[in-house]
């Protein structure tokens, strides 16, 4: 962990990202891997909406949402990710990142009091493409994925996360779009920040944990600048 700005690690935020919704705008991939996952089930695909609400969550427990415990969960989850895979590679589905996101992550890397980490439902090796895609090697220290804990709201992802950097709950905030961001961020004692561009409605994260909504990265720049850090964005 890099020290703060005086020296100590006290002094250091951890600012924690969820990916889709949040930094990289994947609803039009996520929607049609679900709906040939479900046509390939004998299915009935969910409406455009109800398959982006359940986007955080891991596969398991999103499908569990759509369809309920006594649904084909396990198999709808390996031939999401077969889909997943095979329509990324399609240009139509490319998952570009929301305006001003590249811009605000490189800045907030090169302070000296921040960290910054990822939490998402996605997987390890989702996560990594992204990774490679966008240049991400040497900015987040630490990445939490469906991989590696429960699935949100759970907060076990951040408390890895936390405890990998060796920052507290105190210093901790989560940025998101959905409401099981918000909900993991108060099951862990962390800040909320939830941001309106992605899945879920602004009043919803209000509703269950979000400290304050941000309706672009230049907004989200001047709340960090203004409220969670001690010298002002440039």
């Amino acid at each position: 962990m890099r020290d703060g700005e005086g020296g100590s690690p006290a002094n250091v935020k951890l600012l924690i990202f969820d990916v889709d919704g949040t930094l990289v705008d994947s609803q039009d991939l996520i929607v049609a891997a679900q709906r040939e996952t479900f046509l390939a089930h004998g299915l009935e695909p969910p409406s455009r909406e109800r398959s982006l609400s359940i986007v955080g969550l891991s596969l398991i427990q999103a499908f569990r949402v759509l369809l309920g415990e006594d649904g084909p969960v396990e198999s709808l989850a390996e031939g999401y990710k077969q889909a997943f895979q095979r329509l990324r590679a399609d240009p139509a589905y490319h998952e570009p990142l929301f305006p001003g996101a590249a811009e605000l992550l490189t800045e907030l890397s090169r302070r000296r009091d921040v960290v910054l980490g990822i939490a998402t439902g996605k997987s390890r090796r989702g996560v990594s493409h992204l990774v490679e895609r966008y240049g991400w090697e040497r900015l987040f220290a630490t990445i939490q994925t469906a991989d590696d804990a429960p699935s949100k709201p759970h907060p076990a992802m951040l408390e890895l996360a936390m405890a990998e950097v060796g920052v507290g709950p105190e210093d901790s905030i989560m940025i998101g779009d959905s409401t099981f961001d918000m909900a993991m961020a108060r099951a862990a004692g962390v800040g909320a920040i939830g941001v309106s561009w992605g899945y879920h409605r602004p009043e919803a994260l209000m509703a269950t944990g979000a400290e304050h909504v941000v309706g672009s990265y230049d907004e989200l720049k001047t709340h960090l600048a203004g409220t969670v850090l001690r010298r002002p964005l440039a």
